[in-house]
């Protein structure tokens, strides 16, 4: 299943992708494709190339279906704590975009918010990044890191602790 998360998580990094930067918080629900295909025949045309036969050979292969006309929240922290999921969802994955400095340059972020913002957008060492956290309801995890500055498939750093404190978040939208 593992694979599956990260091939999952992968798919829905390009898929936001795919739009350019500057793209808002995006939130996708982790399915079997299988079971999908099965309870909508016709999604087999919109999925990613290959999926099908990926579910026919693989039983675990997870499709990331996004979730739309969510609100706009005040903070991602209030959109998760909204969060519930159905049994059909195995999984969920979430893409976000953040600025983030070198350790030594964060030590300089004033307290004051639009102050920190602005030393944020000025700092020459900051890094624009897209993050793709999945984890399944079992707890497995996987993040996906792409920099702005190197804007290709090839260049997307995953491993499955990248960003604890997302894989945590999400983790929860799965507790009752």
């Amino acid at each position: 299943m593992t694979d599956s998360l990260t091939r999952a998580v992968l798919e829905a990094e390009r898929h936001v992708g795919e739009a350019g930067w500057d793209q808002p918080a995006r939130l996708f629900a982790l399915v079997r494709t299988a079971t999908l295909l099965e309870q909508e025949p016709a999604l087999a045309a919109q999925l990613f190339p290959g999926a099908a036969q990926a579910a026919d050979a693989d039983p675990g292969h997870l499709t990331a279906v996004e979730q739309e006309g969510l609100p706009t929240p005040e903070s991602l922290e209030s959109m998760l704590a909204q969060v519930a999921w159905g049994p059909d969802v195995h999984g969920v994955a979430l893409t976000v975009e953040r600025v983030v400095l070198p350790p030594d340059a964060e030590r300089d972020v004033p307290d004051d918010p639009d102050a920190a913002l602005a030393y944020l957008m000025q700092h020459p060492a900051r890094a624009d990044v897209r993050i793709a956290v999945g984890v399944l309801r079992d707890g497995q995890a996987i993040c996906a890191l792409r920099q702005r500055q190197h804007d290709e498939a090839d260049s997307v750093a995953v491993g499955p602790d990248l960003v604890p404190g997302l894989v945590a978040a999400l983790k929860a939208t799965f507790e009752d």
